[in-house]
């Protein structure tokens, strides 16, 4: 897959193409994709939203994983594409999960290239507040009506010169991320600074958040762990893309194996 974000720019209008991105899953065995649909000034838009189901069981790990949220940050999006396309060839690594994955969920800015909607809003500041922003209600009815067990939200910085994470919810969520991180480490440096985007850290965790982010709802049960993954966004896109790869089959391993250890206490 090629990871070059230049590629993805329509020469006659400057815009990024949305369909160059989530085009690879079409028609892929073991891959769903569907759109959910929204109007912004006017003009048509979708989330994509594919999911790849390797589980046998009746109750299925459900896996959230969001993207592309800042619509400046293409590696995200690229990275959930190479995931599913992955898991899609060796279910095996998705034994066990229900993942659902939501690659662009700024289409507007993912096109513009900037943070923001087209709209003039930071999407990502606006949950569980009773924001109008389409892609904001879309994005809370899927998260209040899967339940899901886990949220991985895929992110880069720019002012940041390694990998780091932010961890909320199950108080296993740091066992996921500090391997994460450290395998994901051998492909870019972690920052290791005490303070990163205005909060303290520790090892590249930070246990703190914006307000109004993708979260799940407060009330809902059984808490699910939750996972924001920083790349820095000048490093070279591929690099960004590995190191989302190896973080997210990380966190899943982890994940069934503190599952699994939990099971047999």
């Amino acid at each position: 897959m090629d990871c070059n974000a230049l590629t993805l720019v329509i020469p006659e209008t400057g815009r990024r193409s949305l369909r160059r991105v989530w085009e690879p899953l079409t028609d892929v065995p073991g891959i769903r994709t569907d759109f959910l649909p929204f109007e912004s000034n006017g003009e048509a838009y979708s989330l994509p939203r594919s999911s790849v189901c390797a589980s046998r069981g009746a109750d299925p790990i459900r896996l959230g994983i969001f993207a592309a949220i800042h619509g400046d940050e293409p590696a995200g999006a690229l990275g959930v594409v190479q995931l599913l396309l992955e898991l899609a060839r060796q279910p095996e690594w998705a034994s066990n999960y229900h993942l659902t994955a939501y690659p662009i969920c700024n289409p507007t800015g993912f096109e513009d290239n900037t943070r923001v909607s087209r709209r003039g809003r930071d999407l990502n500041r606006e949950f569980w507040k009773g924001s109008e922003e389409p892609e904001v209600r879309i994005l809370e009815a899927e998260l209040r009506g899967r339940h899901f067990h886990g949220l991985i939200q895929l992110h880069a910085d720019d002012t940041s010169d390694g990998i780091y994470g932010f961890v909320r919810g199950r108080t296993l969520t740091e066992n996921l991320l500090r391997p994460a991180l450290q395998e994901a480490g051998k492909i870019l440096p972690r920052n290791v600074r005490a303070s990163i985007d205005g909060f303290a850290a520790r090892d590249g965790i930070i246990s703190r958040h914006y307000d109004g982010v993708l979260a799940a709802p407060r009330e809902m049960e059984p808490e699910p762990f939750e996972i924001i993954f920083e790349t820095p966004q000048r490093a070279p896109m591929e690099l960004q893309v590995e190191a989302f790869l190896v973080a997210l089959r990380t966190i899943m391993t982890e994940y069934l194996l503190l599952m699994s250890f939990a099971q047999n206490i």
